[in-house]
């Protein structure tokens, strides 16, 4: 998981703190990248658009919201809403309060990503991601929310720089918390980190991408027959080990075409092609583009 947030280089924004009293219903638009929420106080319910079944969320329950769909905040979903900016445009010192606040009180976060890797990470996750009383059962979560609370109050120096750090422990104890808690229920790459098996495999294979690694040397690793490997493999992940390997390997390629001046044979080498002009065939496969139309085509 390491690796693959590096890759992706999540970059935080705390929004703001949402501080409500009474009965209220707050609509909000589309977002880019992935929300964090935690509530602190009170409870409330949220319906995002395209699911069926509204979630309750009380007080030390944490959650994502991973598809960037517009969703609603409620304390009675019959509610006429208002919309997000008619409070949030006037927060004060990052916190928006509705009906004079005092009986709910949520922190929400961002995260956005480079690239456009975020999938590999957040595809096979549900579109809200729902940890019940997660404070109360994880200490580093628990103390980076209370932390986060004091930052967003408090504006001291430095705020920003600390609330974008406490946030990414956030967003990482969380996708922990949930494999521990659901585990089987997560498909894909992040499902099958919660096989310790599959998870060695992986790690290996993300720790030197440059081996010129067999399927029967990653069953090997993990444990098992090649057989048996490479079906539960692709049960859990979707592709053969070898795909995924490939996969990674290009991914990792086109980073490097992104952020430095390497040449195109040097990076070939670092992910185990010997071969400039194999590694340029197997890229276009994978990204659909030359390394070097990649490079021109990434934003300087």
């Amino acid at each position: 998981m390491s690796d693959v947030l590096s890759l992706l280089r999540p970059r935080s924004a705390v929004s703001a703190g949402l501080d409500a009293g009474g009965e209220w219903a707050i609509r909000f638009p589309p977002h880019e990248g992935i929300k964090f929420n935690a509530v602190m106080r009170g409870a409330c319910w949220v319906q995002v658009d395209g699911e069926t079944e509204p979630r309750r969320i009380e007080a030390g329950d944490c959650f994502l919201l991973t598809r960037g769909r517009p969703f609603l905040f409620a304390t009675e979903l019959a509610l006429p809403p208002i919309d997000s900016p008619a409070i949030y445009d006037r927060a004060v010192d990052g916190i928006a309060t509705c009906n004079g606040g005092g009986d709910f009180f949520l922190i929400g976060g961002r995260f956005a990503f480079e690239g456009d890797y975020a999938g590999l990470l957040f595809g096979a996750l549900p579109a809200i991601v729902h940890l019940r009383n997660a404070s109360s059962h994880a200490a580093v979560l628990r103390w980076a929310l209370d932390q986060l609370a004091v930052e967003i109050r408090d504006c001291a120096p430095g705020q920003a720089l600390m609330a974008d750090h406490l946030a990414q422990i956030m967003l990482l104890q969380v996708l922990r918390l949930w494999l521990a808690s659901a585990p089987g229920k997560s498909s894909g790459w992040l499902g099958a980190l919660s096989d310790p098996r599959l998870a060695r495999a992986i790690g290996v294979m993300h720790a030197e991408p440059g081996r010129r690694w067999t399927l029967a040397a990653l069953a090997d690793h993990a444990g098992m027959s090649r057989t048996t490997f490479a079906e539960r493999f692709r049960d859990a992940v979707g592709r053969p080990p070898l795909d995924y390997l490939t996969d990674w390997r290009m991914r990792l390629a086109a980073d490097r075409l992104r952020r430095t001046d390497d040449g195109v044979a040097s990076i070939a080498f670092s992910v185990g092609y010997q071969s400039e002009a194999a590694f340029s065939t197997a890229f276009r496969r994978v990204t659909g583009s030359a390394p070097s139309q990649h490079r021109q085509q990434t934003p300087g």
